[in-house]
């Protein structure tokens, strides 16, 4: 089967040269125009990901991002944006966004970073893993792709679970963010490392009991993020993330 993306654009000239590229590559794609539109397509076509413009008429991205997280919709958005100020990347990435990428930019960046994130959200049979990771009270179940925070199960974004298990997979081990966003992004150059402490954030909220003094995501100061554990000896610095 084909995977489907939604390209949402209001730039003619952009989504037709994002088409043209992705069903070369071999992807079954639709286009639309504003961000209401995006929902007509949710049931009948069921995007597999969504190229996602944050300017856009009826509904900018940021609103359509923060309405599909509210309907429990997990569905991977890379926004694309065509301003350089930080703040509107981080809001992309707050209201839901799984990446971000800052107009211009080449087709074939784009098709990289789609890769990367159906290569991280697929199953992978016969890989050695644990089935299911407990510490303390968090339970991760890999193949379901569940969290659960004392027996109670916990929504996560794909690239949140993604974030989570790769941090359980190293249990114990300090890593860099930009260890982070080879293991979990797939990128292979030097990225924005604010991607990783805005997930951090996020993952933070929905699995500490307080965000602001941790158990779990651990901050090594000046170097990363480390999964610990209930009654570790690790002090975190939730000030870097």
């Amino acid at each position: 089967m084909k995977k489907k993306i939604l390209i949402v654009d209001d730039e003619p000239s952009i989504s037709m040269l994002l088409e043209f590229n992705l069903k070369l590559a071999g992807y079954e794609v639709r286009c639309a125009a504003d961000g209401e539109a995006v929902f007509d397509f949710l049931k009948p076509f069921r995007p597999d990901l969504i190229v996602l413009d944050l300017m856009l008429p009826k509904m900018d991205g940021i609103q359509v991002c923060r309405e599909l997280r509210k309907q429990n919709n997990a569905v991977p958005i890379i926004m694309l944006t065509a301003l350089q100020d930080v703040t509107d990347k981080i809001a992309g990435l707050d209201n839901g966004a799984d990446d971000y990428m800052t107009k211009p930019f080449s087709p074939q960046e784009l098709l990289s970073r789609i890769q990367a994130i159906f290569r991280r959200t697929q199953s992978l049979p016969g890989k050695s893993d644990e089935s299911v990771h407990e510490i303390g009270h968090l339970t991760v179940i890999t193949e379901q792709r569940e969290v659960q925070v004392n027996g109670k199960q916990v929504e996560l974004t794909p690239k949140e679970f993604e974030l989570l298990l790769f941090l359980c997979r190293h249990r114990g081990k300090v890593l860099s963010r930009q260890q982070l966003l080879h293991g979990v992004w797939d990128y292979h150059f030097l990225g924005d490392t604010r991607i990783v402490d805005v997930h951090i954030s996020h993952l933070r909220d929905k699995i500490e009991k307080n965000a602001r003094t941790p158990e779990y995501i651990m901050t090594v100061r000046n170097v990363g993020y480390k999964l610990a554990g209930p009654g570790s000896n690790s002090v975190a610095d939730s000030s870097l993330a």
